[in-house]
């Protein structure tokens, strides 16, 4: 009777379905750009992002969009070392992120071997300047790769609570077996 009200409890009981944070940061020419959203889909919508240096000196701070999304452009020269990005997102949630100093915004873009130059024809076109389209480029790659990163995480998280569930089963299966071989035993010692 103990285990049967047990059992009932366990599998009433609704399962508290957590969230991860999901936060991305990535440099964008002068300026660095991310997102921060949540395992579940949602984004962090008009959430306060701080940036800090290694020292914890605080260097500014920024929102995020309708769809997690932020920039930041430094003010001046930046610190040697990393940066720190930080954004509470209440109910305890806090969304570290942090830029090596490698990535730190300011530099050009180094180049790539095997790269090919082009040679545009200037004679019929106006000139191109290559930081601009390369800025363009990069926000439209950005903008496509979004929602994909978006739906990786979805599907890490649905594995993760399908694997949980799948280990809940084979707990459940093997006390299920005990219990079967337990009361078939006791049934044979009962007969003798």
């Amino acid at each position: 009777m103990r285990y049967l009200l047990l059992s009932a409890l366990l599998l009433s009981a609704s399962p508290a379905m957590a969230h991860k944070i999901i936060a991305d940061l990535f440099p964008a020419g002068d300026a660095v750009e991310g997102e921060i959203g949540f395992s579940s889909g949602d984004m962090a919508v008009d959430a306060r992002v701080e940036i800090y240096d290694i020292s914890g000196n605080k260097l500014g701070e920024t929102r995020t969009d309708e769809d997690g999304f932020f920039a930041w452009t430094p003010e001046g020269t930046l610190p040697a070392g990393p940066l720190k990005f930080i954004s509470d997102l209440g109910a305890g949630h806090v969304a570290e992120m942090v830029l090596p100093a490698e990535d730190l915004p300011g530099g050009s873009l180094p180049a790539t071997p095997g790269a090919v130059e082009l040679n545009l024809d200037t004679t019929s076109a106006a000139p191109v300047n290559a930081d601009a389209l390369a800025d363009v480029v990069a926000a439209a790659v950005r903008n496509e790769l979004r929602p994909i990163r978006r739906e990786l995480v979805q599907i890490r998280e649905r594995n993760r609570f399908s694997t949980i569930l799948g280990g809940i089963g084979l707990i459940f299966g093997l006390f299920g077996a005990f219990f079967y071989f337990s009361a078939s035993r006791q049934l044979k010692d009962a007969e003798k």
